[in-house]
């Protein structure tokens, strides 16, 4: 029988530090994955083993058998031939490191849950929140391998518009627990008008959608493209018959390598603006606050992160400012998710159950 249970408050602490040690983990998988689509190595592997995967080659005959299961795709054929088996193992680990990271990932997030439940540290409106974020990474793994699927027969890259589902859906992981941590952390709710509350929401959802439009244009390489600022194509606004040279017109917005920067500039733009309008609105209504220091970082984080996309673009996305980029898209996720958190009603604030409400204790 489990020993008696410690302190409501300690309950808390610790499960707000088993989230926040899992959304790093989620972090950590994240940069992983960029680095592992800037290095072209995603479809290394092109096998699905969830279990045997975590093993890597162990011989020189094992190593060649990998590599010949490589040289079987279009990437190989077209993009690579000629690759050696020491070229092959570069990008293979940079592949396996992203599927263990994410193996190790669900692991932190699943077995301390368990135990959580065990214990009956969680009340049930924490506990559905947290099985939701477990189905939601489910998902969003299923449709990494549905991503790589995709490269493995007739491309030589991934869909972008898998891509861009997985990693929205990723970054969708990291921002239910990063919110659930920022609810956890405090019982006291930031008081704000509700235009402001309205505003920190407004801006995650725009920052969200950024990061799908970043995705479209890390699968579409329209990174390497039209790499002038802040004229694109010549123009401040390209013409018509080319941003919507596709029939029907809604897949220029999703295969069209113009239009899809374009709207990817678009709404950075539309984003540091809104944080800026934002962050004085805030500062008006209440200076000094920490929502205000809240807004400022989000209008910051912004701003410099628009400035690294202007930077990455003008040097044609070397892998290592392209990086930088995308952690500094993942620093705008956590501010502003952060920031609206601390700004949602008390009401949505998710508790651990009391000590002396523990069957277990």
């Amino acid at each position: 029988m489990p020993s008696a249970l410690p302190s409501s408050s300690r309950h808390r602490r610790a499960v707000r530090l088993w989230l926040l040690a899992a959304a790093l983990l989620v972090l950590a998988t994240l940069i992983i994955g960029g680095a592992t689509r800037l290095t072209e190595s995603g479809l290394s592997i092109v096998e699905w083993k969830p279990v045997t995967g975590i093993v890597p080659p162990l011989s020189d005959g094992a190593w060649q058998a990998e590599f010949n299961k490589y040289k079987a795709i279009p990437q190989y054929q077209i993009l690579n031939r000629g690759m050696t088996l020491a070229e092959f193992a570069t990008i293979y680990w940079w592949e396996w490191t992203h599927r263990i990271a994410a193996r190790v990932a669900v692991a932190a997030f699943l077995l301390p849950f368990l135990w959580f439940l065990w214990r009956g540290w969680i009340e049930p409106p924490l506990r559905m929140r947290l099985w939701a974020i477990f189905g939601l990474g489910a998902l969003q793994g299923a449709v990494g391998w549905w991503m790589v699927a995709s490269g493995l027969d007739t491309r030589i890259d991934v869909s972008q518009y898998r891509l861009a589902l997985h990693l929205t859906l990723a970054c969708l992981v990291y921002a239910a627990i990063v919110w659930t941590v920022a609810r956890l952390a405090s019982e006291r709710r930031s008081e704000a008008p509700a235009r402001i509350r309205a505003g920190a929401i407004g801006l995650l959802v725009i920052v969200l959608t950024q990061i799908y439009l970043g995705a479209l244009v890390a699968g579409l390489h329209a990174g390497l493209a039209y790499n002038t600022w802040p004229l694109i194509d010549g123009r401040l606004v390209p013409a018509t018959t080319e941003l919507f040279a596709s029939e029907p017109h809604w897949r220029n917005f999703f295969e069209n390598r113009l239009t899809v920067q374009f709207d990817h500039r678009m709404i950075a733009y539309a984003l540091v603006l809104a944080a800026i309008v934002h962050a004085v609105d805030t500062a008006r209504a209440q200076p000094g606050s920490a929502t205000m220091m809240g807004a400022l970082a989000l209008a910051a984080a912004a701003t410099i992160q628009a400035a690294l996309g202007i930077a990455t673009l003008l040097t044609r996305a070397p892998v290592g400012l392209a990086l930088l980029h995308q952690a500094m898209a993942m620093a705008v996720v956590t501010i502003a998710v952060v920031h609206a958190a601390r700004l949602a009603p008390s009401k949505s604030a998710v508790m651990v159950v009391p000590a002396a409400a523990s069957p277990a204790s």
